[in-house]
């Protein structure tokens, strides 16, 4: 009876996922280069999110006196650690509204994780090095994807649906609402939509001389 029961939750469960959607996003610039670091995210018209039970943790980690990933890309109510792998300290802190915070002075054992409980960007930063900048999207649907090198992202396992979709960078211009798009997601099952945004300049503080390389920060 046991097994009876197993075999049919597992049944229903693959037929769940086989109704599920995909949206598969492109982002380009303005002159059809691929961009990476895009947050995609896909929020159901009617508000009936399922968030998972347990978010998955983040990492950003702290490598050759930058943050990596440079972009993450989380669900509200996650916790980030911050490693740190550079044989220096770091001080990381964010005065973003979306979560302000501040990490001790830290090498070798990690700082305490970071819950992030309200969505938005956090913008960080670093004490010591000044042009350590990373950001995290902390996300209010379950249903997001950040692009890779060819600006792709995938957006799955969507129950069937309309979602509004939008896209964030953080070189875009224009907020993110300004991307808004209404998607169907059902038939087909995936759903091949892009986005060309218009991009500024990336703004970076001269780094350090390398001879810093041998001292405490």
């Amino acid at each position: 009876m046991r097994l009876a029961t197993l075999i049919a939750t597992l049944l229903l469960a693959a037929s769940a996922l086989a109704q599920t959607a995909e949206i598969a996003a492109r982002i380009v610039d303005e002159s059809g280069r691929p961009v990476a670091d895009a947050v995609v995210v896909a929020v159901p018209s009617d508000g009936s999110l399922r968030p998972p039970s347990r978010p998955r943790e983040g990492v950003v980690d702290q490598v050759n006196k930058e943050f990596t990933p440079k972009v993450t890309a989380i669900l509200v109510g996650t916790s980030v650690s911050f490693p740190n792998n550079d044989n220096v300290r770091h001080q990381v802190y964010s005065f973003s509204p979306a979560k302000r915070f501040e990490l001790p002075l830290y090498a070798g054992e990690p700082a305490q994780p970071v819950v992030f409980d309200k969505p938005g960007v956090v913008v960080l930063g670093c004490n010591i090095h000044d042009w350590m900048v990373g950001y995290v999207y902390v996300s209010d649907s379950p249903y997001f994807a950040k692009t890779d090198r060819d600006g792709k992202a995938l957006i799955v396992e969507l129950p069937p649906r309309e979602y509004v979709v939008r896209v964030w960078h953080p070189q875009m211009e224009g907020g993110e609402e300004t991307t808004r798009r209404t998607i169907a997601a059902g038939q087909p099952r995936r759903i091949d939509v892009e986005w060309a945004l218009k991009l500024k300049p990336e703004l970076k503080v001269r780094r350090a001389p390398t001879s810093e390389r041998g001292g405490r920060y």
